[in-house]
């Protein structure tokens, strides 16, 4: 992992990420939320921009979990905390597993609304 200081955010490295670890993340409804809306953009956003029905820490420790899986990174920009998708790295260790997740997400969405 990399050394955090008191503005950067510790990330694991692409050799570090574990399945059962994206797993565990994955399998949260509000970390979806955010998975997919991260995956629709395309860009980063900001974790402002998302909002989660559960309280601040909660959606915190959310982004916790995403950032500590190596499901997403995060960078300072100012003041904001900015959110990206790690595509590469998931699909380089897992080949096939984000898209599958998300195209799953999508059926039962629909599924659910009709």
């Amino acid at each position: 992992m990399t050394p955090p200081s008191s503005r950067s955010l510790d990330h694991p490295a692409r050799e570090q990420i574990r399945l059962e670890s994206v797993l565990h993340a994955l399998s949260d409804p509000m970390r979806l939320l955010v998975v997919r809306a991260l995956a629709e953009e395309g860009d980063e956003q900001a974790c402002s921009v998302f909002e989660l029905p559960v309280s601040k820490s909660t959606t915190t420790h959310h982004f916790r979990v995403l950032r500590e899986s190596g499901v997403i990174s995060q960078i300072y920009r100012g003041t904001a905390k900015m959110n990206s998708l790690r595509r590469d790295d998931l699909e380089a260790l897992f080949p096939g597993l984000l898209g599958s997740v998300l195209t799953a997400c999508s059926l039962q969405a629909e599924r659910l609304a009709g």
